[in-house]
């Protein structure tokens, strides 16, 4: 007797590769975009504040965005709202290190919510998040690029068209590999 029953296949990780030249391909397409200010540097070589992109392979873990500056984005990666309260701890020595945190917040760390409009769009990576190891590098995003592509703290930065394109193809299962 035959099944009629039919298998359900998985869709196949969807990778972007980004290389030290600036530029992302993904699905046949190539996006110009910024890196760290300080170039690419292995995932192991990566420190706190040093301006580098760590290479490696990285999930993309959720999508961030400014609801009071855009609409928000197509994707199929998961979607949550900025706040004024929101941030990103950059300090070493907290417990809440690597971890998004509410402001106000005593330790060091970023604000989410920016004058200069790069963090309307973030995606978050998974660059040393399970668990966060103190000092090998905190908040690598891909978020919005400066108009003249200038380098990042150590994230990828594309133009937002580039970047609403980019995620509007992304699955749960996509990743970025950047390469030294």
């Amino acid at each position: 007797m035959q099944s009629n029953l039919q298998t359900y296949t998985a869709p196949e990780p969807v990778e972007m590769i980004v290389s030290p030249n600036g530029v992302l391909c993904f699905d046949d397409r190539e996006f110009r975009c910024a890196l760290g200010r300080n170039g690419i540097i292995d995932a192991d070589a990566k420190i706190e504040g040093d301006g580098k992109t760590p290479a490696g392979v990285w999930r993309l873990r959720y999508v961030m965005y400014r609801a009071d500056r855009r609409a928000s984005p197509h994707t199929d990666l998961p979607v949550t709202t900025i706040s004024f309260s929101d941030g990103w701890c950059d300090d070493p020595a907290h417990a809440d290190y690597n971890r998004p945190v509410r402001l106000p917040f005593s330790a060091s760390h970023e604000k989410l919510c920016r004058k200069d409009g790069i963090y309307d769009l973030i995606v978050v990576l998974g660059h040393n998040d399970d668990p966060p190891i103190p000092g090998k590098g905190s908040a690598v995003f891909m978020h919005i690029a400066r108009p003249d592509y200038s380098g990042t703290e150590g994230c990828i930065a594309l133009a937002e068209p580039d970047l609403e394109t980019v995620l509007s193809m992304c699955t749960p299962e996509s990743y970025i590999r950047i390469n030294m």
